[in-house]
């Protein structure tokens, strides 16, 4: 039996009206899914507020409700607790209602604009290879030691990771690595969890849909580093004009990686090939399977990481030469008609940027790179003519289309992506909305060495349009295609 007053433990409360001595069944935040005895979050999110639903909670059973204003109308028999933050609040509850798991393991927490997803899935495989029974939390999907579940957001509601660290815990996991996002700091759902660890990957233009302007995007992520305790180690990529920020006002043990200035952990780029590249990584050489200059630095991360938790230096090196890259982040296969077609996540500036640089200073330069490219619709706009630039800059050809239009019009967004395409590449592009029909003439148009690349969705195996999600998987697609067009 649990008692409401005992997950209210450490919220900040401002007014009750009733008992908080009864005992609660589930907590819920979703006033659809409130049953018997459950207690309703009222949240105020970005779509709708929560407050506009506390009557339908309680004529679905709802024993009490937390809001950070009180209802008109007050129902006998319902605790109401008013609190300052109910974000917040909820935080605090879900740790409390499942025991504050993130106690009872060591959690790490990654952020950053690109890279979150490499660096904590290579971190789950090399401490499982490791012989550590080992959890993930990440974009691509949610692992309990070997048992794996499907992943709807970077970074969950508050009740979903407590729920998952539970069964973690419950499952003798020792580590857990997690993807923690802007929006999941902003909207505090890492609130009340103990981390032993945060990495910093690096920042660049993105979610300016949600964050007014880059330096509130900066200072979300900074607020995470800010808050983890003394215990803790704060690992940032000092290459990164912004890493330095991170540890500004961090109580934790402050640690820096670099490839080009001096840091704790240093790496060295030593030569790079489709198949992989020779590092340097603090005087000890290391082959890697992962490719480009910006996995080397998440793989220094991985290294720093894997030696702030306590794993010997070589058996590190050993393992991460057996890391194998996540899927739709820089995938890539090879036709029979030794046509090379890459498939990679990258949906901001700097990733799209950061691939093709890594493409072009791996190939001859007799092989054209055909890039395929579109914009997520329902986010960030301003990033769409950037997007358009280098791809027609860093690319001989680029095929423009629909990523996740959503609810926009994909026209449009194509349009403006077109929109910041220097004149002097106007004639190698071309845009073709249907993505399907847009990766099936760059598999026309690619020769003998030629090399795609199709950005955007990466591991997504769904193309969402007015609201409805639709089979998509980039890499199925344009492996079918080469098999077909080659014959």
């Amino acid at each position: 039996m649990i008692l409401l007053k005992d997950i209210l433990y450490k919220v900040t409360i401002e007014s009750v009206v009733g008992s908080t001595s009864v005992a609660i069944n589930n907590l819920e935040f979703d006033s659809r899914n409130v049953s018997l005895n459950d207690v309703f979050i009222a949240i105020k999110g970005t779509v709708s507020d929560g407050h506009q639903f506390i009557k339908k909670a309680a004529d679905q059973g709802a024993l009490a409700v937390i809001c950070e204003t009180l209802p008109e109308n007050i129902i006998n028999g319902i605790t109401y607790v008013q609190v300052a933050d109910s974000h917040k609040a909820l935080a605090i509850m879900a740790a409390n209602y499942y025991g504050n798991p993130s106690q009872e393991l060591k959690l790490v927490g990654i952020t950053g604009t690109n890279g979150k997803t490499t660096v904590s899935s290579l971190l789950y495989q090399l401490f499982k290879k490791a012989g550590l029974e080992a959890g993930l939390l990440s974009t691509v999907k949610i692992m309990v030691g070997d048992t794996e579940y499907k992943a709807t957001h970077t970074t969950p509601d508050s009740l979903t990771i407590n729920k998952y660290l539970r069964e973690m815990v419950d499952a003798g996991v020792e580590l857990c690595f997690m993807e923690v996002s802007s929006h999941g700091i902003h909207q505090k759902r890492t609130e009340a969890l103990h981390f032993v660890g945060g990495v910093f990957t690096n920042l660049s233009h993105d979610h300016l849909d949600y964050h007014k302007d880059f330096a509130e995007y900066r200072d979300v992520k900074k607020s995470f580093f800010d808050e983890l305790p003394k215990t803790a180690f704060a690992l940032v990529n000092v290459d990164d004009k912004n890493g330095v920020v991170m540890l500004q006002n961090t109580k934790a043990e402050k640690k820096t990686y670099a490839l080009k200035t001096y840091a704790d952990y240093k790496a060295q780029v030593l030569e790079s090939q489709f198949t992989g590249q020779l590092l340097k990584i603090n005087n000890q050489e290391l082959w890697a399977k992962l490719i480009g200059g910006f996995n080397a630095y998440n793989l220094l991360a991985i290294y720093g990481t894997a030696q702030l938790l306590g794993l010997e230096e070589l058996e590190i090196l050993q393992i991460m030469s057996t890391l194998e890259s996540v899927g739709g982040r820089f995938q890539y296969l090879i036709s029979e008609k030794k046509i090379t077609a890459i498939v990679d996540y990258a949906h901001t500036p700097d990733a799209l940027k950061n691939v093709l640089e890594t493409i072009n200073s791996i190939r001859t330069g007799n092989e054209e790179v055909i890039t395929v490219v579109g914009c997520g619709g329902d986010r960030d706009a301003q990033k769409r003519p950037v997007m358009g630039n280098i791809a027609a800059s860093l690319s001989t050809k680029v095929v423009f289309t629909s990523d996740n239009p959503r609810t926009e019009n994909a026209e449009k967004i194509i349009e403006q992506i077109e929109a910041g395409v220097p004149a002097e590449h106007y004639k190698k592009t071309i845009s073709i909305t249907n993505r399907k029909e847009a990766i099936k003439a760059a598999c026309q148009m690619a020769q003998e060495n030629d090399i795609i690349l199709i950005a955007g969705k990466g591991h997504e195996t769904y193309q969402e349009i007015n609201g409805e999600r639709f089979d998509f998987d980039d890499f199925k697609i344009v492996n079918q295609l080469l098999k077909t067009l080659n014959k």
